[in-house]
């Protein structure tokens, strides 16, 4: 099994997207007021617009000099002292996670990737690639049980990381030793439409490496398909 837990090492490694509007009235001063409105409105939302393209424009400079860091604690701790909100803040605090990882800050990068999944003005798409880190960063300290009532919600239809999901259930099945259910986990994966061809392939070849038949896998997977239509 050496082979097997380093082939499916180099597998979970590799497993790792921005009104005013006025009205105007015919007569007397009712239309001089609304012109006035209009001027006055027309200005202060100038004024804003400048103003949050100034902070955007501070803030993408901020983060694009904080990546030319190049040590990776360094570059961690320089996105994360950017003061951003909403999408901003959760692309430099996923950045960040990632260089903490780097240097082996498991806690760190976890409590950082934890802090964008309960930040609800973060768009959910990044709050679900922060919990699909968050679970692979603590691959070796959260229990296997914990690790798949995560991916279960992750895994469900319609999430934008369901493939990736599925696949690392796959793993925790093989971790337990459920080699029948990683088989079969591993051969639906191989069929998914919504899998890359690199999923496929590493399907495919934890298949073969769990001692696997492909094609009877497949035909099984086929004959249920064609049952359910």
């Amino acid at each position: 099994m050496s082979n097997s837990e380093t082939f499916i090492d180099e597998v979970t490694e590799e497993v790792r997207k921005d009104k005013l509007y006025g009205y105007m009235r015919k007569y007397g001063w009712i239309a001089f007021l609304a012109v006035l409105l209009i001027v006055g409105g027309t200005a202060y939302s100038e004024f804003r617009k400048g103003q949050t393209t100034s902070v955007a424009q501070a803030a993408g400079d901020a983060i694009l000099a904080a990546l030319e860091i190049n040590d990776d604690e360094a570059r961690a701790a320089a996105l994360q002292s950017i003061e951003v909100s909403g999408s901003s803040a959760a692309i430099t605090k996923l950045l960040a996670a990632a260089d903490l990882t780097e240097t082996e800050d498991i806690m760190g990068a976890a409590s950082t990737l934890d802090s964008v999944v309960n930040d609800v003005n973060a768009p959910q798409i990044y709050r679900d690639l922060a919990a699909l880190k968050s679970v692979i960063v603590q691959s070796n300290i959260l229990l296997t049980e914990d690790r798949r009532a995560l991916l279960v919600g992750l895994a469900e239809a319609g999430a934008p990381f369901r493939v990736v999901a599925k696949e690392q259930l796959a793993l925790l099945s093989v971790e337990d030793g459920d080699v029948e259910a990683a088989l079969t986990q591993f051969a639906a994966l191989s069929q998914d439409a919504e899998a890359t061809q690199g999923q496929r392939e590493r399907a495919f070849s934890m298949i073969v490496a769990l001692g696997g038949d492909i094609e009877a896998f497949l035909g099984d997977i086929v004959s249920t398909n064609s049952l359910d239509n």
